[in-house]
């Protein structure tokens, strides 16, 4: 048993599945909260600043992609991760969800020991992304552009964005490294880890929407090869 004081939400309308899924978790040391619907979800979330967020897609209320959207409006949740539970096709479920700011993807039906081995991954990830010395917890790229490690914030420009963990984690990557060019295959390594299936576009949606906060300035396509960061 993993021994472990991570929590986790789990919000989905089919008591079952919920059962199934807190009984898997706790029984690896997770603590667990659940809410049956998209809209106690984000209350449940606000109160217990969970983890990792485990949000099934179709739901009564308020369905899993209004669901992420909301949560990424909230600072204090900038640092759960969330995962979509889908048995929808995985191309349209994907570029959907990644532009609600989702991190992952677990399909139904779902496999508990793949279940166990991606929320494992996801937040042994995270807690080795998030321990940045203290010195080194506020980068001034320039003028415009500073990146908030502790508060999970990228100022731009005077105003604050609540980046979704992987956008913040992409920026850090590009910009612990001006004008080096990433390969996307490095991208998907340091960013989703070499056991994270993700699909090709993954990173391309991504990009797209770090551009639509700071602009397209500091991110530049390498045409076949990946992408770099320009400093001004």
């Amino acid at each position: 048993m993993e021994n472990t004081k991570q929590t986790i939400l789990l919000v989905d309308d089919e008591p079952d599945i919920l059962e199934f899924l807190s009984y898997n978790l706790r029984k690896n040391g997770y603590e667990v909260f659940t809410a049956n619907n998209g809209k106690e979800g984000i209350e449940l979330a606000l109160k217990t600043k969970p983890d990792l967020i485990v949000l099934d897609v179709m739901m009564p209320v308020m369905d899993g992609m209004e669901t992420c959207n909301q949560l990424r409006t909230y600072n204090e949740l900038g640092h759960s991760i969330i995962v979509f539970l889908t048995a929808r096709s995985e191309d349209y479920s994907q570029i959907a969800g990644l532009n609600a700011g989702a991190d992952d993807y677990i399909s139904k039906p779902i496999k508990p020991q793949v279940f166990m081995s991606k929320i494992k991954s996801l937040l042994r990830r995270a807690g080795a992304s998030t321990e940045p010395n203290r010195e080194e917890l506020v980068i001034k790229i320039d003028e415009d552009l500073v990146i908030d490690k502790e508060r999970y914030l990228v100022i731009y420009k005077g105003k604050e964005y609540a980046f979704p963990r992987k956008e913040f984690e992409l920026l850090l990557l590009f910009s612990s490294k001006a004008n080096k060019v990433f390969t996307r295959v490095e991208i998907f390594s340091k960013i989703w880890g070499d056991n994270v299936i993700v699909g090709d576009r993954t990173i391309d949606v991504h990009i797209r929407k770090i551009r639509e906060k700071i602009g397209s300035n500091y991110i530049q396509t390498v045409k076949g090869v990946g992408y770099k960061f320009i400093t001004h």
